[in-house]
């Protein structure tokens, strides 16, 4: 019970902060997609780094365990290739959809309607899946860490200069 009420508050502050970074416009998403408008990307980048530095601090404390998933390019190109697609068609990604109905738009009702198509599709064809897509390019419990032999702070580190020099970037050039 304690778990499911942490994943009610964080989802909770997730959402709020969502719509205070007005990420759940469509403006906004329209304008990542057209390269235009950063203000996703950077949302999406401060969380990545927030959580890189969160999980693997908890990590090494040794307060949680990680569970990596195994890599599989073909579940992961044909999955992100029909989520691109999605969000081009709608202008809204899972959770911005989410969002949005709760600012009130009901435009977004089309991706939870999808969404909710999309796994029912997923879930009958998942016994052909298994024995295709889900077995193309399975590469085992892989962290880029790992892949280039480091420690995972070594990784970590760069990767937050370097996207905080991208957001900087964004930001000088009003993107």
């Amino acid at each position: 019970m304690t778990t499911l009420f942490y994943g009610l508050i964080t989802g909770i502050l997730f959402g709020f902060l969502l719509q205070k970074g007005r990420v759940l416009r469509y403006d906004k998403q329209l304008g990542a997609l057209r390269l235009q408008d950063m203000t996703i990307v950077k949302f999406m980048l401060a969380n990545i780094m927030v959580s890189m530095v969160g999980v693997y601090l908890l990590s090494d404390l040794g307060v949680v365990e990680l569970s990596i998933r195994s890599l599989n390019l073909g579940a992961n190109i044909i999955g992100g290739l029909l989520f691109g697609l999605g969000w081009g068609f709608l202008g809204y990604c899972p959770g911005t959809s989410l969002g949005a109905i709760g600012e009130g738009r009901w435009d977004a009702l089309w991706g939870i309607a999808g969404m909710l198509v999309g796994a029912g599709l997923y879930a009958e064809a998942y016994p052909f899946m298994k024995a295709t897509v889900l077995s193309w390019g399975v590469m085992g419990r892989l962290t880029l860490p790992q892949v280039l032999g480091l420690n995972h702070w070594l990784v970590i580190i760069p990767f937050i200069i370097g996207s905080l020099l991208l957001c900087r970037f964004f930001e000088k050039h009003g993107l």
